[in-house]
């Protein structure tokens, strides 16, 4: 069997975020809402921007993929008994879904893991359109992927602020553990 290209992939993950009403944009409102409290200069590019840096990542792509299949799957009536029901009725202690979102955020850190609970949480934004619970197509395994997307572009863009801030400091004084 051939080995499928990671541009492949990558477009394929992208187009299905896209088929399914899922916009960047619609990512970016979020991450603006999360992160805009503790940046004053964030603006909605910069959103746009770390969305596309988290959508390079293989292991997101991947979930992707298989959360939007198995959402498609449920709604052709294609998943076996009693899964086909849980995700469905996108069930409350199913967890799946949300287990193959955050697999996604902890590359990067904890801000990632309790920003995608709180969003979760809150259904946010786009979130909240998709929620399986309000009715439409089945999008038990996107809303989770959305808010996996948006945790882990706010992260980024917190520890890239950070970043930007120390870097006119000078180091402060670190001993080398490992020298001499």
């Amino acid at each position: 069997m051939e080995r499928v290209h990671s541009k492949e992939v990558k477009a394929a993950a992208l187009k299905r975020l896209k088929e399914r009403g899922v916009t960047v944009e619609g990512i970016a409102e979020i991450v603006y809402r999360m992160q805009s409290p503790y940046n004053e200069q964030l603006t909605m590019e910069n959103c746009v921007e770390s969305i596309y840096a988290v959508l390079e990542k293989r292991e997101l792509q991947h979930a992707i993929l298989v959360g939007v299949e198995l959402d498609r799957l449920a709604e052709k009536g294609e998943l076996s008994e009693p899964l086909l029901s849980l995700v469905k009725q996108d069930e409350g202690l199913f967890g799946c879904d949300e287990t193959l979102a955050l697999g996604s955020v902890f590359g990067y850190g904890s801000i990632a893991v309790t920003t995608f609970g709180y969003v979760d949480k809150k259904k946010i934004g786009l979130i909240e359109k998709l929620d399986t619970k309000k009715g439409g197509p089945i999008h038990t395994f996107l809303d989770d992927l959305v808010a996996s997307i948006a945790a882990s572009a706010s992260s980024r863009i917190a520890h890239r602020l950070r970043d930007e801030e120390e870097e006119g400091e000078p180091p402060s004084e670190v001993q080398d553990p490992f020298a001499g």
